[in-house]
Formats: structure tokens, C-alpha cells, sequence
């Protein structure tokens, strides 16, 4: 009978062991696929995507990975995985996103790549809290300027309203004043491609143009209206301090760096970044505010307590005005909390450990801060409409709550976000100071379908207003 030297024995206990640590390493999280190769757990995903992940998170943990329509997207949910996502090196935005601008606005990678920090630096700067003051004046002049279509009394959806004063403002201010057309059939025409290129933004980041045939249409009818205006847009100053507006700044940097003639694709992608998100966060504020009748007492008290009572002159705000109003800031910041985005992404360059997992290079690191303000270690009673909890922050020095991942955070937050808080703001104020408002149908559920940008209305929620004397 032969013995097996120690010395072996010692050599094989150490190679097991090493293969095991190497297995523990690379051990990557619970993975949810399917039995379909490529589309994985695609079809389940794509029901309910938000509810989908929520339910992943309670059976695996704190992460997971959903294979679906052949890309690894890897869910964090907890500090650790968090902190990967937000300070790791090993992670990127632009590589994460550069695909879908591709599909949306058809602005190539090599492009898109080059120019993105030059341009993120450059709108971030002109929107920035130090310039804010210099929007103050023509966003409310802009906004009286709507509110004199609206007549002393009516019914309308809440959403139609709040898109009829925040196309036509967003794309005077940021893009030309006169751009936003004045004949009743060409507005039409422009909220009808920007709401299906809008509502169909989601799928054409995913799916080849050729499927999707409406988007498509209104997407080369967007391209068009900016070739066709780029002229007058790079020659038109303000009348006021001849200071370039935010897409004039834009085409000098495009001019500078590339000879490619990419500036309507660079407007399209302005115009959806500027409105997609700021138009159903001022429906949901509005819906929120007229559906917790306090708070709107409130707000209403103090509007008239800072502008007097409402009469026929038109009101001009100020930055001393608004921060004299807080409360209507925090139901902003809370309507956000509650319908922040599905997810934010990155794209992971090298292997990433997070607990006691390998996220392997290639794979889409996802954060959900739609769920993660849900999370009553971060937001106590988290399903509530409590703008009171924004008193903890320092908004004065412009910083959020804790967790409050709504404009990403990190080298890469929205740049547009002290704007379009700046925009709702005073749009609020304006038609609670000149309407009495109401609700006729109940708060409207949020659509589960999308995992970009703010969550939507799912169904009809009118809005009765009538002009205060």
C-alpha cells in the first residue's frame, strides 16, 4: 500500500485553497437571467421594471445583476455598493451613456467622447448657482407672457398646462427668444413630436430606429427644426446685455473643437435634457400641493404676504422673494424624492468588489435612486409628503439630504438642476398668486414602465383654475 507524501498533500491543500480564494474573488453576484439566451430575464424586466427591481433587491440582497437583451446591469442598494458607484475609479459615466446619445440624438462616440467635459463644464457654468440671478428676470417675464393666454378661468389637464408654459419659456430662455412658435397649428405640431419623442426616449436608446417608426418621424422633425434655426440662434443677442444665451455658448464651443456639423444634434439633446424632467416634476409638485390643502394654504399665505394681493400689475420676483418662501423649494425637492429616477448608471471599466462580490469589467452598474429614497434608513416614513424633512438641508449652501440621489451626484450631476428648481419655482408662484386653484380627479398613480428620468402620470388628473379679483 503506497502513502501519499506529506509534501503533497501540503502542495494540493495550498492549490485548493488558492483556486478557492481565486473562486471566492471572483465570485460575481445573484445573477437573474432566463432561459432564453441573450434576452434573459428581458421580457419579465420590462413589465414593470421598477417593481421588478424592488422585488430582486427582498430576494437576493443588496446586489444583484438582471441579464436582459444581452447587457449585465448590476444593482446597488446599500452604503458600500454605493460608494463604488459614486467615488471608484474603476467606473465611468460617459462610457455608460455615450450608446444611448447615439440612438437619441445620433452623436457618434469619437464625438460625443471628446467633447462631453468641454461641454458639461460650459452649461454647468452658465446655469450654475452664480449666474442663476441672471434668469430670474426672463423666466418670470416669459411666464407672464403665458399666462396671458390663459384666460381669467377654465379646466384643463394638469399636465397640458404645465406644458404649456414650460415649452415655450425653457426654449426662449435657453435657445432664442421668438424661437417657440406663436401660430396655434405649428405649437401643436411641436408639442406632438416633442411629447412622442419624449415618451418613446426610453426605447429609442435601446432599440435600432428602424422599429420604431413615430419616434423616429418626430425625432428627424426635431433635427430639422434646429437645422433650420442654428443660423439665426448663433447671431440673435439679448436685447438686454447682449449676453449669449445657453445654446449660442454651446455652438461657439461646438465651432471651436469639430468641424462636424453636429449642432442640431446638440440642440435636440438640450432640449429634451431641459424639459423631460423639470415638466413632470412641476406636474407632480402642483398635484402634490393641491392635494394636501394645508400646504397650500400655506404657500398661498405666503406668496400674498411677499407680493400683496393679486391685481392686474405684473409681479416681479427675486431671489430675496423666493427665499422668503421656502416651503414651496422643499415641496419641490420632496415631489422630486418621491419620483426621482428609476436608475442612474455607469460602466464598469475594471473587476469592482462590492461585499463580498466581483463585478466583472463590462457590466452596467446601476443605482436606483427611486428606491433608494424609499428607504427609511435614509428617509423616515419614506412613502409620505413631508416637505418639512428639506429643513435639515443646507440649501442656502446649495447641498441636499443625505442619500438624495435624484441628480446623480459626484463630477457629473444634472448641470441644469438649480435652473429648473429656479423655473418651477416661479412658475408655482406666478399661478397661485394670479388663480385659485383645485383638482377635479384624484391624484393620478405613477407609470411603473420607465426606468429614466422623473416618473410619469399614469392617466388623466384636470386641474380647474379661476383668476383672483
Amino acid at each position: 500500500m503506497e502513502f501519499i507524501s506529506p509534501t503533497v498533500v501540503i502542495i494540493l491543500g495550498c492549490v485548493a485553497l488558492l483556486l478557492f480564494l481565486q473562486w471566492k474573488n471572483l465570485r460575481g453576484p445573484p445573477c437573474i437571467g432566463g432561459w432564453i439566451p441573450w434576452i434573459g430575464a428581458g421580457f419579465e424586466f420590462g413589465k414593470t421594471p421598477l417593481e421588478f427591481i424592488e422585488k430582486a433587491r427582498i430576494k437576493y440582497g443588496p446586489i444583484f445583476t438582471i441579464v436582459a437583451m444581452g447587457t449585465r446591469m448590476t444593482f446597488v442598494t446599500e452604503e458600500e455598493g454605493i460608494n463604488v458607484f459614486l467615488k471608484s475609479k474603476e467606473v465611468n459615466f460617459e462610457l455608460a451613456v455615450q450608446n444611448p446619445v447615439y440612438r437619441t440624438a445620433s452623436i457618434p462616440k469619437n464625438i460625443f467622447l471628446k467633447l462631453h467635459e468641454k461641454l458639461y463644464i460650459m452649461v454647468k457654468g452658465k446655469m450654475g448657482t452664480f449666474n442663476l440671478y441672471q434668469f430670474t428676470g426672463q423666466l418670470t417675464e416669459e411666464l407672464h407672457e403665458q399666462l396671458e393666454n390663459l384666460g381669467p378661468h377654465g379646466t384643463m389637464d394638469l399636465n397640458n398646462l404645465v406644458r404649456h408654459f414650460l415649452y415655450p419659456v425653457t426654449v426662449n430662455v435657453l435657445f432664442k427668444k421668438g424661437l417657440f412658435p406663436t401660430n396655434e397649428r405649428k405649437i401643436r405640431e411641436f408639442h406632438q413630436h416633442f411629447q412622442a419623442y419624449d415618451e418613446g426616449f426610453e426605447y429609442g436608446s435601446q432599440l435600432p430606429e428602424c422599429l420604431l417608426r413615430n419616434w423616429s418621424k418626430s425625432k428627424k422633425w426635431l433635427l430639422a427644426l434646429f437645422e433650420k434655426n442654428i443660423p439665426d440662434i448663433k447671431t440673435c443677442k439679448s436685447a438686454k446685455d447682449n449676453s449669449p444665451t445657453v445654446m449660442q455658448a454651446l455652438l461657439d464651443l461646438l465651432e471651436m473643437e469639430t468641424n462636424e456639423q453636429k449642432s442640431p444634434n446638440y440642440g435636440l439633446l438640450l432640449l429634451w435634457a431641459s424639459l423631460s424632467n423639470a415638466v413632470p416634476v412641476a406636474f407632480w409638485t402642483f398635484a402634490f400641493v393641491l392635494s394636501h390643502p394645508n400646504i397650500h394654504r400655506t404657500i398661498v399665505e405666503g406668496i400674498s404676504s411677499v407680493f400683496g394681493t393679486a391685481g392686474k400689475d405684473k409681479i416681479k420676483v427675486s431671489e430675496d422673494d423666493l427665499k422668503k418662501l421656502p416651503l414651496i423649494k422643499w415641496c419641490i425637492l420632496e415631489t422630486i424624492r418621491l419620483r426621482a429616477p428609476g436608475v442612474i448608471t455607469r460602466k464598469v471599466l475594471k473587476p469592482v468588489k462590492i461585499l463580498n462580490y466581483t463585478v466583472p469589467s463590462g457590466d452596467l452598474l446601476m443605482l436606483s435612486p427611486f428606491w433608494l429614497h424609499r428607504n427609511p434608513k435614509y428617509f423616515p416614513e419614506p412613502d409620505l409628503f413631508k416637505p418639512e424633512r428639506w429643513k435639515k438641508a443646507n440649501l442656502e449652501k446649495h447641498a441636499f439630504l443625505d442619500c438624495f440621489m435624484a441628480f446623480g451626484s459626484g463630477k457629473y450631476q444634472c448641470p441644469g438642476r438649480w435652473l429648473a428648481l429656479l423655473e418651477i419655482q416661479i412658475f408655482i408662484i406666478l399661478i397661485l398668486y394670479y388663480y385659485d386653484c383645485s383638482l377635479l380627479d384624484p391624484l393620478p398613480r405613477q407609470s411603473s414602465l420607465h426606468l429614466v428620468g422623473v416618473q410619469q402620470p399614469e392617466g388623466q388628473c384636470r386641474i380647474q383654475f379661476k383668476q383672483r379679483k
